[in-house]
C-alpha cells in the first residue's frame, strides 16, 4: 500500500490544464418567515452552494499577515510530524498558500487503488475561514466520483462552506480537512446524498459502486500513472512509486467485473453521460503499464 509521506512541488499553474463541466444544480434555503414589524427586513440564510469555492479563481489581494503565515507554517509542520495515513501532501516551494495533496482511496471501498489529486488554496482569512479546495482528478470534468465530489471539481462539505451543516472553526486545520474529505470515500458513497437510503434506492447502491470502481481504475489509477492527467512532479513520482502496490487489486477488480463489458454504466446521477464498461481495454492498459515497470521504461504515453 502507499506510504505516508509528504514533499514539495513547483507551482500548480505550470501543470494544470483541465476542462470542466457545468456544476449540478443544488437547492438553496431562504428564510421566508413574516414579521409583525414590516419595516424590519428578514435575514436570508446563506446560500452556501453559490459561495466562492474554486482555488483556481482566487487571488490574494494583500500580503499575508505574520499571524496568518505563522499558523499556516504550524499546520504544515503538523502534517509532516503526524502524517495522515494514505495521504501525500506537497506544499508549493515558492508559495505556501498553494498546497497539493493526493488522497489514496481507502481499502475495502470502491475507491481503493485510486489516487485523487486535490489542489488547495489557503486564503488570507485563514484559519477563521476554511481553505478553498478543488478535486483535479475528474477525467477532464467528466467523472463525478461521489455525491460530494462534483465533476467540475467542487468538494461539497459543510466545513468548506459548500454544503449546509456544521461550519468551519479556527480550531480545525488542513489535516482535519483532508481527513474529512477522505471520509467521503466510504464503502457506501451513494448514501452521502441527502435522502438516499437502502430502502429507497437499494437497487442502485451496487450499480453506483460498480461505476465508481470502473472509473477509479480508468481515471484515478491508469490515467494518472500513464500521464494523461497533468500533475506536479512530486505527485506523479508518488503515484509512480505507489502504483505497483495496487496491481494485484486492479487485477482482481477486472476479473470480477469483466462480465459488465459493453454494458451502459448505470448510476444515480443521470445528468452525466455514463458511458460503457470497458474492462478488457483497461486490462490491456494495465498489462502495458506492468511491462513498462518490468523493463523500467517511461510509463507515460
Amino acid at each position: 500500500m502507499a506510504s505516508n509521506v509528504v514533499g514539495t512541488v513547483p507551482t500548480t499553474s505550470n501543470y494544470v490544464d483541465l476542462t470542466f463541466d457545468a456544476e449540478p444544480s443544488s437547492s438553496s434555503t431562504t428564510d421566508t418567515s413574516t414579521s409583525e414589524k414590516p419595516a424590519k427586513k428578514q435575514k436570508k440564510s446563506k446560500d452556501v452552494t453559490k459561495q466562492q469555492w474554486d482555488p483556481m479563481k482566487y487571488q490574494m489581494a494583500e500580503k499575508p499577515s505574520s499571524f496568518f503565515m505563522k499558523r499556516l507554517k504550524k499546520d504544515i509542520e503538523n502534517i509532516y510530524r503526524e502524517p495522515i495515513p494514505f495521504v501525500f501532501v506537497a506544499p508549493d516551494d515558492d508559495d505556501l498558500t498553494q498546497i497539493h495533496a493526493i488522497i489514496c482511496g481507502p481499502e475495502g471501498t470502491p475507491y481503493e487503488g485510486g489516487f485523487f489529486y486535490f489542489f488547495i488554496r489557503v486564503t488570507a482569512d485563514y484559519p477563521i475561514k476554511p481553505p478553498l479546495v478543488r478535486l483535479m482528478t475528474t477525467g477532464n470534468g467528466v467523472v463525478r466520483f461521489n455525491p460530494n465530489l462534483y465533476a467540475n471539481g467542487k468538494v461539497c462539505l459543510s466545513i468548506l462552506g459548500t454544503w449546509p451543516g456544521p461550519e468551519w472553526t479556527a480550531a480545525q486545520s488542513i489535516s482535519s480537512m483532508l481527513v474529512s474529505i477522505q471520509s467521503l470515500m466510504n464503502d457506501k458513497p451513494l448514501f452521502n446524498e441527502p435522502g438516499i437510503t437502502m430502502k429507497s434506492h437499494g437497487d442502485e447502491f451496487e450499480q453506483y459502486n460498480n461505476y465508481i470502481r470502473h472509473e477509479v481504475l480508468r481515471v484515478a489509477a491508469l490515467d494518472n500513472v500513464e500521464g494523461f492527467t497533468k500533475l506536479p512532479p512530486s505527485l506523479y513520482a508518488f503515484i509512480k512509486s505507489s502504483f505497483p502496490d495496487y496491481i494485484e487489486h486492479y487485477q482482481k477488480v477486472i476479473g470480477k467485473n469483466k462480465m459488465l463489458d459493453g454494458k451502459t454504466m448505470q448510476h444515480f446521477f443521470r445528468y452525466a453521460d455514463n458511458g460503457k464498461y470497458r474492462y478488457k481495454e483497461l486490462e490491456s492498459r494495465l498489462n502495458v503499464v506492468k511491462e513498462k515497470y518490468k523493463n523500467r521504461q517511461d510509463l507515460r504515453k
